[in-house]
């Protein structure tokens, strides 16, 4: 071999070996953060895993269809407090996350609920909520522990560790205080969507 096509080699060689040591950093790195993740989501999803659905309803306005909610609970039936519990919410809209936080306040203005925390709340939800594309699911799923972790489509967008948080949160569609009593009978399996 010439030593010209020698030293080429040797270049080429020594290219490679950076990039070759990126890749391999870059899968170790993209591993650990699956298995971290896997384990710290694991036990709470697996709760989720085994529910039915309880009901769904359809939220209109004029001459709009706004949202398809599903409630899910492990027996197929909702029971004050039970958990886990999971509500889904399938936007046939777009809607700016500033407009699903000012809802959720104004609903629980309209019920007459004033939390202590509900300011520390709507900051944390700022910080969790991402605007919506109409199909978009969100959905909010509360563990054992009360833990809330809301969700996009399946990709987690963050967590609400106040154990009051999501009871009040599902209260604005299945408390009897509700402004919507005819989705709450509807998410309850009470009566027709």
């Amino acid at each position: 071999m010439s030593k010209s096509k020698a030293d080429n080699a040797r270049r080429a060689l020594a290219g490679l070996i950076p990039l070759m040591f990126l890749l391999t950093a870059a899968a170790q790195s993209s591993e650990m953060w699956m298995n971290q993740s896997a384990s710290n989501s694991a036990p709470a999803h697996a709760e989720q895993a085994s529910l039915q659905k309880v009901g769904e309803a359809r939220l209109k306005f004029l001459f709009w269809s706004v949202y398809d909610s599903r409630l899910y609970t492990p027996s197929g039936e909702y029971t004050d407090g039970e958990r886990p519990l999971k509500l889904e919410i399938q936007y046939l809209l777009d809607v700016k996350a500033d407009a699903l936080l000012e809802r959720t306040l104004v609903e629980w203005s309209n019920m007459g609920r004033n939390h202590p925390r509900q300011e520390q709340w709507r900051s944390e939800l700022a910080n969790i909520w991402t605007d919506i594309e109409s199909g978009d699911v969100l959905s909010l799923e509360l563990d054992s522990t009360n833990r809330s972790t809301f969700r996009r489509n399946g990709e987690v967008l963050g967590h609400m560790e106040d154990p009051e948080f999501g009871q009040e949160f599902v209260d604005i569609w299945l408390s009897d205080d509700c402004t919507r009593p005819e989705i709450r009978e509807s998410l309850l399996g009470r009566s027709a969507s």
